[in-house]
């Protein structure tokens, strides 16, 4: 089964990831792509915490990622992949034939970034990231939740 929802979300594995789009999409396999976290076995156990036992979650650093994302495209599995940051999705999928289309969750306020929606905010440098993969074919939305409608990248402007 396909990697079924790519997901930008800086609060990383939470109840609406679990509970919104893990269950409704079917999901088996939660992958948290975080450089970090993959080096942190107490916040996997914190991240653990909130996925109840019939997911399978897993942290992987976004080298890892980039090498098993045929694995993950082509396997019998539906994955979620989950990334705190739009620098680390766009590593993640730099380059990537048959790339997953990229859903932008929760990105919350900090310094320099502007509200784009009342659930994503950016920097002008992430916007252009985020143009830069949909350029290479990758599809971007924004969506909160799945009864909500898709926002298209052209709609963050």
């Amino acid at each position: 089964m396909p990697i079924r929802l790519a997901r930008i979300d800086d609060r990383l594995i939470h109840g609406q990831v679990v509970l919104g789009w893990a269950r409704p999409l079917g999901i088996a396999d939660i992958v948290l792509v975080d450089d970090d976290v993959a080096a942190s076995p107490w916040e996997q156990d914190l991240y653990r915490m909130a996925v109840p036992p019939e997911l399978h979650v897993e942290f992987v650093t976004t080298d890892q990622g980039r090498s098993r994302l045929p694995e993950w495209q082509a396997g019998p599995t539906a994955v979620l992949i989950l990334t705190g940051k739009v620098e680390t999705m766009a590593r993640l999928l730099a380059g990537v034939a048959h790339p997953p289309a990229v859903n932008l969750g929760g990105i919350h306020h900090r310094a320099g970034r502007t509200e784009r929606l009342p659930y994503v905010y950016l920097t002008d440098e992430e916007l252009r990231e985020l143009r830069r993969l949909q350029e290479a074919g990758v599809q971007v939305t924004a969506q909160d939740v799945p009864s909500a409608g898709a926002v298209g990248l052209e709609g963050l402007a």
